[in-house]
């Protein structure tokens, strides 16, 4: 299947899973949230029964939910549908998880098995208990058989396998790297809020101001209260 590119990873998938027409599904689902299947039909011009096809498929693969609603106009109940774009990452890591499982079944057969073939490119292999019985003679072209050397293909498959598992280890360390990176963003716009909250007002830090100056004030010496007082007396003598 050729590589297509679209605007959003949501399209891509769905024109990998069937073709153009859900390429045409997926982005009216996109350009309209809480969708009916006819909506989806008029914008598309596809048939209603194929709409309705790639939207089960799609809801089947948790691509799409939907919710049944009552319809005002027409008094009768109505899906309306929309897209999981964030269950894109986790659908692709669950197909590549499927084909890694095909992969580990298909090398267990290959080293587990012995292989005979005639040479002819059209024809199949053949187990050895078959091979045992038709006398090493193809079945197609009955042109002798002989045992397969398997080591290409045993190869072509480990190189295969540890490719998906270094993209599914990869995919799972940049999510867990980019949550990391969001709690300590969200731990530190706590930390500058809780600073925030901590820090007195304008007339709050003023009056703190003055109160801290009147502390570190010196008090009036002895001598200095003796002075004032005797100011005083004096001053009330005169009079």
């Amino acid at each position: 299947m050729r590589a297509i590119e679209y605007e959003d990873s949501f399209v891509k998938i769905a024109g990998l899973i069937g073709g153009e027409e859900y390429v045409k599904v997926a982005r009216a689902l996109l350009n309209t949230e809480d969708v009916t299947d006819e909506e989806i039909a008029s914008a598309t011009g596809l048939k209603i029964n194929i709409v309705r096809k790639v939207l089960y498929d799609m809801f089947g693969k948790a691509l799409i939910s939907g919710i049944r609603v009552k319809d005002e106009k027409k008094g009768w109940f109505v899906y309306r549908w929309r897209a999981k774009q964030d269950h894109v990452d986790n659908f692709i890591e669950n197909q590549k998880k499927k084909i890694l499982d095909r992969l580990h079944k298909r090398l267990e057969h290959e080293g587990s098995t012995e292989f005979y073939h005639c040479g002819n490119h059209q024809c199949q292999r053949v187990k050895f208990d078959a091979a045992v019985e038709l006398f090493f003679k193809c079945p197609e072209c009955q042109a002798p058989l002989n045992m397969v050397d398997n080591a290409r293909v045993k190869e072509a498959l480990r190189m295969k396998i540890d490719q998906i598992t270094t993209d599914i280890v990869n995919s799972k360390n940049s999510k867990l790297a980019a949550a990391a990176a969001a709690a300590d963003e969200e731990e530190e716009e706590g930390e500058e809020m809780e600073a925030k909250a901590k820090k007195p007002s304008g007339a709050a830090a003023a009056a703190k101001k003055k109160a801290a100056a009147a502390r570190k004030k010196p008090a009036p010496s002895a001598a200095a209260k003796k002075s004032s007082s005797s100011s005083a007396a004096s001053k009330k003598k005169k009079k």
